[in-house]
């Protein structure tokens, strides 16, 4: 009798740890999208007026940079808790080299996501680490407005992009716990 509730309050303790993790997961993922939706819905909007024009790439890059910070950490606590929830709806890390755990429509669904979640890391890290701070440098530097530009370009392409399949990802989770339609 002694062990069935040792085992039943161990049971509730891992449940508890699991529910904060899902909680986590989710923080995680309205702070990154959130940020991201803030960016370009409010920030780069007001950026663009003309009153702004001298000031907006060295505000967008401390924004940036501000935002980059809190994204990886955001980012990084997406990828323990997913890992953790994972592990406790019963797979193990095995299923996943293996890709057993990849099987059937869940799998599928979940496969999907992770490759999304793989191509935004991607991006990110290059958005964040190289073509960002290269136009900013670049900006400075009173580089050719062509090349200044056309990272500029590509760094809001990249911006935007991450934002949709961040947003796409949220689509699979619902999925992954709710069904397909």
């Amino acid at each position: 009798m002694r062990n069935a509730g040792k085992r039943s309050h161990r049971r509730f303790h891992m449940h508890a740890l699991y529910l904060f993790s899902v909680w986590l997961h989710i923080i995680a993922a309205m702070t990154w999208i959130g940020g991201m939706l803030f960016l370009v819905t409010v920030i780069v909007p007001m950026l663009r007026q003309p009153s702004m024009r001298d000031r907006a790439m060295e505000l967008f890059h401390m924004l940036g940079v501000r935002f980059r910070r809190v994204g990886w950490i955001a980012i990084f606590s997406l990828l323990v808790t997913g890992v953790f929830n994972l592990l406790r709806r019963g797979y193990e890390l095995h299923q996943v080299w293996t890709g057993a755990v990849f099987a059937g429509t869940w799998g599928h669904l979940l496969a999907g996501k992770l490759l999304l979640v793989a191509l935004i890391v991607i991006s990110s890290a290059l958005h964040d680490f190289y073509v960002g701070p290269t136009a900013t440098r670049l900006a400075r530097e009173g580089a050719s407005p062509e090349r200044r530009e056309r990272l500029r370009r590509l760094a809001s392409w990249m911006g935007r992009t991450t934002l949709l399949l961040a947003l796409a990802v949220v689509a699979i989770a619902v999925m992954l716990v709710r069904g397909t339609p």
